[in-house]
């Protein structure tokens, strides 16, 4: 693909031009909405390494090379296998890349990957730094697989990482985004503070969705020693089975107990106008022994009132380090970083059927609640 022209995200009618010219590469043909408005979906291949440790190929060497030399078995995906917890994969993903010279990528798990506590990372070669694709890469991406509560049953096909393609400087400062959400009201329902991005809070205080005489609901904690999760089925599971609600009973704080997964939401409603797209970025961990998400890519559309996504709240993946460490409501616990996008994109977030548009406190698409 060539003759972009302009700085920005890559919209949907971009990324299907670049497949065109051979700039991504599949072993088949994409899925209907493999493609979003956004960003690419990344399927997994036919097999899984099951790896002793996580790793970087460094400048010197392949992804392929340090499988061989890690490599404890190999698990077939092509009828659906199960990856156990506190075990490491690697998969071959069905994408590979031919980026132009101007154009750069990064990748991040799939909403519904970060609510089951999937770790995931994807990985090029000859690569310092995960979730990294340089301008102008050329060669076979890989994910690592790590399910940290949750045993999950995947599949070649399964689509648990997506992949973000940007031209050029994107990035909106402070300054911008105040401009933009005196345009666009791109925050509501708490304070607009713009500090290395748009800065949100944690919301203790719950929405009344919670059993009679049980206080709001303010968040989940996911239980261990499980079933499976089939991670391509909707709606299959009980969420009383997998996961502990969490009400305020009068106390608008929570103590994060090291080593569980909570799932958490934002004080405030996001809106990512259609002309820009967000990602949640780390946290600085001066403020705190926790960390808030897997999960960072925002599409253009989420929390737009047209797209039937008025008052999105960001849903919060939060896990506690070494210590027990308190949140208290209104808690700075996160910053949405805002990038202008090249183009609109044809369609928008939540124009589709996305799971996720005007959601509040929210389990991944999995459970029923």
């Amino acid at each position: 693909m060539s003759g972009l022209d302009g700085a920005g995200i890559l919209a949907v009618q971009d990324i299907t031009a670049m497949a065109a010219g051979g700039g991504i590469v599949t072993t088949r043909p994409f899925d209907a909405d493999q493609i979003q408005p956004a960003s690419l979906d990344l399927r997994l291949g036919t097999l899984a390494y099951r790896v002793r440790a996580s790793f970087l190929p460094g400048p010197d060497l392949s992804v392929e090379a340090k499988i061989r030399a890690l490599t404890l078995h190999v698990v077939d995906l092509s009828q659906g296998a199960v990856l156990e917890t506190g075990c490491v994969y690697v998969v071959p993903l069905m994408e590979s890349l031919a980026l132009p010279p101007d154009v750069a990528a990064s990748a991040n798990p799939k909403s519904s990957t970060g609510r089951l506590d999937v770790f995931t990372r994807v990985i090029c070669d000859r690569t310092r730094a995960f979730d990294t694709i340089p301008a102008g890469y050329h060669g076979p991406l890989y994910i690592e697989i790590s399910p940290r509560t949750f045993p999950v049953l995947v599949r070649a096909g399964s689509r648990l990482s997506q992949i973000r393609f940007r031209r050029g400087d994107t990035r909106l400062g402070d300054a911008d985004l105040a401009e933009l959400h005196a345009r666009e009201t791109i925050v509501s329902g708490g304070d607009a503070v713009f500090q290395g991005g748009l800065t949100l809070s944690i919301d203790l205080q719950g929405t009344a969705t919670a059993p009679s005489g049980h206080g709001n609901r303010v968040g989940w904690r996911a239980k261990r020693h499980t079933g499976v999760v089939d991670v391509d089925r909707k709606a299959g599971l009980d969420a009383l089975d997998f996961w502990e609600p969490i009400d305020n009973r009068g106390r608008t704080s929570l103590i994060l107990d090291p080593d569980e997964f909570y799932i958490l939401v934002s004080r405030e409603a996001v809106h990512v106008p259609p002309d820009y797209a967000a990602e949640m970025v780390p946290f600085d961990p001066l403020v705190g022994e926790f960390r808030v998400h897997y999960a960072g890519f925002f599409d253009p559309g989420f929390g737009h009132a047209e797209a039937g996504g008025a008052g999105a709240r960001a849903v919060l993946e939060v896990r506690s380090h070494e210590v027990p460490f308190i949140l208290d409501h209104g808690q700075s616990i996160g910053r949405l970083v805002y990038e202008r996008m090249r183009v609109r994109p044809e369609r928008l977030y939540g124009e589709t059927g996305s799971n996720y548009q005007a959601q509040g406190l929210k389990l991944s698409k999995h459970f029923r609640v």
